[in-house]
């Protein structure tokens, strides 16, 4: 692996933008030096969640918990919530792998499977609860279908969509584009399913024992463990748009209620199937395999092209700086591409001391430059000169401890 841009400490210089500087040819030799300690730290407001937050999620959570137990008992809700780990860990490991191009800060992670395995129950129950109070009292009488097609849609995505809109507000300067959108969403979807999951396998357990138990299993953690994640998705890949673009206020909520609608309709075409095809198992996998395969298919497709448009959108900016001396051109093949990637771990491995650990911190700040410089040109940070100038010199401080003997 070679490196080539020479380049000088950012707090050694004097001018106003990174790019304003003069270029240093390619190839200029690198003084060896340790890490500098402690390094910059790019600016937390807009990529973290308020304290205040956290103690009400943590009153919603005793509230859950207290109805998990009370109407499903201790035993139920404890099997209930064991097998409900496992779907869950296997969406929250896909997500991961879909995220690591450019991580997501751990506490908007957090939030994220909070919100839905917490705060969106939580509203969601008590909504419910106040519609069956409410028609109880007027002598209505609603079908199943509407509760189950129209109602339940309508209320899970909303209050999961919330969940998103605090994040795109809160965490705004680390919602970058459509893939963090859809990150965030399939987070909040996979807490929300965890949830639901272990409400369903208790019933199961409760009204029909293991063989029921293992039906119930079988639909929602083998067939469909990503469906709601699936579904909020849309709204989160709808909010990462109008953040790739720089939308407005009112713009922004307009794609968000785009995106809401994808996820509500997703949602009841998902929770219709028994309604389509009726109750029994052999219908609903043919429904399944005839529509729910492919919905499943074109969603892995379009997180594919994300991918590969957020590795060209890093290339592109990237070579921003190139352009000005801060990279060699093989080094921004090799932080913009997967391959390019590889190799670079793989060069770091054979560095005294394997060096594996500064690659990895030089290609996570990479990227982060790279969305930060797309959020300066598109308007919609103020900030992002200081985390260009930090990220930078973040970097400066990598190569330097990567290329010292």
């Amino acid at each position: 692996m070679t490196y080539g841009a020479g380049l000088t400490p950012p707090n050694q210089q004097t001018f106003p933008t990174a790019l304003a500087q003069p270029t240093y040819g390619v190839g200029a030799a690198i003084a060896p030096a340790p890490v500098v300690a402690p390094l910059p730290v790019p600016d937390k407001r807009g990529r973290s969640i308020p304290v205040w937050i956290w103690p009400v999620l943590g009153l919603l959570l005793l509230g859950v918990l207290a109805y998990l137990v009370t109407f499903f008992g201790p035993v139920a809700t404890a099997v209930g919530l064991i097998l409900a780990l496992i779907p869950f860990a296997v969406v929250i490991w896909v997500v991961v792998l879909i995220d690591r191009w450019e991580p997501e800060p751990k506490g908007l992670v957090f939030f994220a499977l909070a919100w839905g395995g917490i705060a969106s129950i939580a509203f969601t129950l008590l909504l419910g609860t106040a519609f069956q109070l409410l028609d109880y009292h007027l002598g209505i009488q609603r079908t199943e279908f509407f509760g189950a097609v129209i109602q339940a849609p309508l209320m899970e995505e909303g209050f999961k969509g919330l969940g998103l809109l605090l994040l795109f507000w809160f965490g705004r300067r680390a919602f970058d584009g459509p893939v963090d959108g859809v990150v965030y969403g399939a987070l909040v979807g996979a807490g929300f399913a965890f949830t639901e999951n272990i409400q369903y396998f208790a019933i199961s357990l409760l009204e029909g024992g293991e063989l029921q138990l293992g039906v119930t299993f079988f639909l929602r953690a083998i067939l469909s463990p990503f469906a709601h994640a699936m579904f909020t998705a849309c709204t989160g890949f709808a909010l990462g748009l109008a953040a790739r673009r720089g939308k407005h206020l009112l713009p922004t909520l307009g794609l968000a209620v785009v995106g809401y609608a994808g996820a509500v309709a997703l949602h009841a075409l998902w929770n219709g199937a028994t309604f389509i095809v009726g109750g029994g198992l052999g219908g609903f996998l043919g429904y399944y395999f005839v529509l729910q395969v492919p919905i499943f298919a074109v969603f892995v497709g379009g997180i594919i092209y994300l991918r590969r448009e957020e590795a060209r959108l890093t290339r592109e900016r990237l070579g921003d700086y190139a352009a000005a001396g801060w990279f060699s051109p093989q080094e921004v093949d090799m932080l913009a591409t997967p391959r390019g990637r590889k190799a670079g771990r793989a060069w770091a491995r054979s560095l005294p001391g394997d060096r594996r650990g500064l690659m990895k911190s030089f290609t996570r700040d990479a990227a982060a430059l790279a969305a930060a410089r797309h959020r300066a040109i598109s308007g919609r940070d103020p900030r992002a000169a200081h985390d260009e100038h930090v990220l930078l010199a973040r970097l400066t401080a990598t190569r330097q401890a990567m290329l010292a003997r």
